[in-house]
């Protein structure tokens, strides 16, 4: 095979393997927004912010190793909690009670109405995504 045969070839097949990997089984259903996927790394420093709310939800009892909560508004207005942790376990244990402890935290204490549910993002010690939920209503 000359070399143009070749290039024409590997060309058309990898047209063909980028083609056959588009789909629209993950596309919005009608009436539904989507959520573009946020970082799944972070800088292991948390905002100034983040690190004040994270100090004061020690400070009422909450889990040590949580160092940074950072509050923003997600899609049509869902409350996005962006957390920091230096606890590197990913069990979804340990998550469920975190998640728990913050939101609670959050609602009591931080005025956070979660009426319309909210989304958390979880980062671990080296800056990469533990923890990704959507828990809208």
């Amino acid at each position: 095979m000359n070399p143009t045969t070749r290039w024409t070839a590997l060309a058309c097949l990898g047209s063909v393997a980028l083609l056959a990997g588009c789909t629209t089984a993950g596309a919005p259903s009608p009436g539904r927004s989507s959520v573009a996927p946020g970082p799944t790394i972070t800088s292991t420093v948390a905002p100034d912010a983040a690190v004040q709310v994270a100090k004061r939800y020690r400070k009422s009892g909450g889990e040590k190793d949580v160092y940074g909560i950072q509050r923003s508004s997600g899609p049509d207005g869902v409350p996005l909690l962006m957390v920091w942790t230096h606890d590197p376990n990913e069990d979804a244990e340990i998550f469920d009670d975190l998640k728990g402890s913050i939101t609670g935290y959050l609602v009591r204490e931080e005025g956070l109405s979660l009426r319309r549910g909210y989304l958390m993002d979880v980062f671990g010690p080296d800056g990469g995504l533990q923890h990704r939920l959507d828990a809208r209503h």
